[in-house]
């Protein structure tokens, strides 16, 4: 969804490539990278262009040091690095202070008021602050404020019942008539935060405001949050301008940016309006409920991932201690069952594309890898197919099994074939990563990220294509995803994974070593 964004701070990396000193010369080229970027991402032109000095100040004659850290932590460090640094830090303070919370009084039933044009995705952002309310120990009460909208009222009973919590809805009556009566009722049924999801209009007219203004004036909401949609780009900052002068609003809720979002609405809302944005919200599901964190949006923007993120995911799908399981991934000792439940976990968790979008290791993703979720699919209707004994033991295939589980999941049998044959190199490159790593659940860590490059080195020379390193701790296999779709091809699909000689890799390293110097001569 940032790809736009990425691909922009990643080539003023590059262009910074071989320069020990940021300058004004050499600082133009990524300057310009990031400005088209930003640009081309729908980013208000005035938040681009200050964003663009900031950064330029903060960089325009930094001497780059080229290396850090002391004894083993000792690292090389390049300018581009450095800038990128810069960025960060820029992003976030474009995004941020961050305020996520909400005013919530304890001695009567407080009161949040949803607005947002039509087709934004109120109306399930409704239900997904109804969702985390209640996890917050609150009982929510959902008010169906918009009469005009076909079947917005029976959209909203639909997301009570799956929440399990009251709707409150008056037919024939006016919008502020509903509201009142709700306020009134809402003791009776129990709830102690009311939820008013209230109309919208294709676009911004005096008729809506003038409603708007009426139902504040009734209900004195507590809080007032504008949902926008991440694809308008910037007509999403004209609109939260003018729901803010007109009604005045406390927050922003930004929705769909799992979807062809190019991120310029979440770059310039906050700088724009002064309001924070307090949510992100992404697909359907109504635990797809973000609390917006300024350093994980823009660490996931200069395609450094967002590994505390991807934890919380994963914790929000997590049926309780996984650190058994994942040292057995880690360990080579997993089979077909134990897979199968990793891929339940990464499903639950959302769509692959924005799973990986949050791995922390962006360059080490081919470009050309496959991230259809179908693939996922696929994958585990072939396992469905299998018997008890041959998802414990993957050894006990024969053409026989393997052209019965090809009929069972309506796969090919080739297909089967280069499932057990991926997983079988996934598993021994998982075994011998682990066997100098311990266990990963230290995750943020410095050991376990530093050792993602023998990860890679592991998975080109077991014929890969440098898939996805995993994480344990618990966490989903990640790892097990590079070797399904991060395959290098027919050719790589044919090699047999084996053991990495290191002796061999010495020998090599220094033959090269020696052939470049007499080249030098």
């Amino acid at each position: 969804m940032l790809d736009i964004l990425s691909n922009g701070f990643k080539q003023a990396r590059d262009t910074l490539k071989g320069v020990s000193t940021l300058t004004e010369d050499n600082l133009n080229g990524a300057l310009n990278a990031v400005r088209q970027s930003l640009l081309d991402a729908d980013v208000e032109y005035g938040v681009a262009k200050s964003f663009l000095k900031r950064v330029q100040d903060g960089a325009l004659g930094r001497s780059v040091q080229v290396r850090a850290g002391s004894g083993d932590s000792r690292m090389k460090v390049r300018p581009g690095d450095h800038f990128v640094d810069i960025c960060r830090q820029e992003l976030e303070s474009l995004m941020g202070p961050v305020d996520i919370s909400l005013n919530l009084p304890s001695n009567r039933p407080a009161t949040v008021m949803m607005i947002g044009l039509q087709g934004s995705g109120k109306t399930t952002t409704t239900g997904k602050i109804a969702r985390y309310l209640q996890k917050a120990g609150r009982k929510p009460m959902l008010v169906a404020a918009d009469i005009y909208r076909p079947a917005a009222i029976e959209q909203l009973k639909v997301l009570g019942q799956r929440l399990g919590a009251p709707v409150f809805s008056l037919p024939g009556a006016e919008p502020v008539e509903i509201c009142r009566q709700a306020l009134a009722a809402a003791t009776d049924l129990g709830a102690d935060v009311v939820i008013f999801d209230t109309a919208g209009r294709l676009t911004i007219d005096d008729g809506l405001m003038t409603e708007l203004e009426n139902i504040k004036r009734m209900a004195h909401p507590d809080n007032i949050l504008l949902v926008c949609d991440a694809m308008m780009g910037q007509d999403a900052v004209t609109t939260a301008k003018a729901f803010d002068s007109r009604i005045g609003i406390d927050g922003v809720v930004i929705t769909k940016l799992d979807g062809d979002a190019r991120g310029g609405a979440a770059l310039s809302i906050k700088e724009v309006t002064g309001k924070p944005i307090k949510f992100l919200g992404m697909g359907e599901d109504l635990d797809r409920l973000e609390e917006f964190r300024p350093e994980g949006l823009a660490s996931r923007i200069l395609g450094m991932g967002d590994i505390v993120g991807l934890m919380k995911d994963f914790d929000r799908v997590s049926d309780g201690d996984r650190e058994a399981e994942a040292m057995k991934m880690l360990k080579g000792q997993f089979n077909f069952r134990d897979f199968y439940e990793q891929l339940s976990s990464i499903q639950k968790m959302g769509s692959l594309k924005e799973v990986m979008a949050k791995l922390p290791m962006q360059g080490m993703i081919p470009k050309d890898v496959n991230l259809d979720d179908r693939e996922l699919t696929k994958v585990k209707a072939m396992i469905d197919s299998m018997t008890e004994k041959e998802r414990i033991d993957p050894n006990c295939f024969n053409d026989s099994r393997i052209k019965r589980v090809a009929r069972g999941s309506g796969r090919q049998a080739k297909e089967v074939s280069d499932l057990l044959k991926r997983f079988k190199q996934m598993r021994q490159m998982m075994g011998m990563f682990g066997q100098g790593m311990g266990l990963l659940g230290k995750i943020p860590g410095g050991k376990a990220l530093g050792q993602l490059n023998q990860l890679r080195n592991m998975a080109k020379q077991a014929g890969m294509g440098g898939g996805i390193p995993g994480f344990g701790g618990g966490m989903p296999d990640f790892g097990a995803m590079g070797g399904l779709f991060g395959g290098g091809g027919a050719e790589a699909e044919a090699k047999v994974a084996r053991p990495v000689d290191r002796d061999k890799l010495r020998k090599m390293r220094k033959a090269a070593k020696t052939a470049r110097k007499k080249n030098r001569k």
